[in-house]
């Protein structure tokens, strides 16, 4: 079971995007409503999330997903509920996720510390002992980050490959990421 948290603010790309590659890639995602059941992004696009984070089965996840955006990633952020599934997750040798301004989540936790890990420009201050790279998408151990919008196809692409890098790979060429 794959989870995306989601809250006011989210940004669009960054969930739509790899939510579609992990449902392609045959996984089990479910959305979760974090400020409520709709849930409206940076860009005014709404979503009716799955489930309620009050009705999230945490233990039942393998990879716990966190979409940047503002005000989004600060909602996440001051969620204490979020933050300790996702320690718990982390701690648990689940996967957790996180791209653009969410990694900062990952890195007040301590998630990040000796993880290579990249995030939007300008949030670097909060991937706390994290080794910063410049990439679309970076996998270190059970954590994946990504840098924004522009690296949200690879996000997901990286995000299944935890799962099955072969299905991924399958993914990637039909969609015509990779010819």
């Amino acid at each position: 079971m794959v989870y995306i948290f989601l809250a006011d603010g989210f940004e669009e790309t960054e969930t739509i995007a790899p939510w579609d590659i992990l449902l392609r890639g045959g996984l089990d995602v479910k959305t979760v409503g974090v400020t409520g059941e709709y849930v409206t992004g940076a860009h005014n696009m709404t979503v009716k999330s799955d489930i309620s984070l009050c009705d999230i089965d945490a233990k039942a996840g393998d990879m716990f997903i966190l979409p940047g955006g503002m005000p989004g990633t600060t909602n996440l952020d001051e969620n204490e509920k979020v933050r300790e599934i996702i320690l718990n997750a982390y701690n648990a040798g689940k996967y957790v996720g996180a791209i653009c301004a969410a990694p900062m989540v990952l890195g007040k936790l301590g998630i990040l510390k000796g993880k290579k890990a990249t995030c939007f420009p300008g949030f670097e201050e909060y991937l706390e002992g994290a080794e910063l790279v410049r990439e679309h998408a970076v996998r270190d151990g059970n954590v994946i980050t990504a840098i924004g919008a522009g690296g949200a196809m690879e996000f997901g692409f990286t995000l299944l490959e935890c799962f099955d890098k072969n299905k991924a790979n399958e993914v990637r060429r039909s969609m015509q990421y990779e010819l």
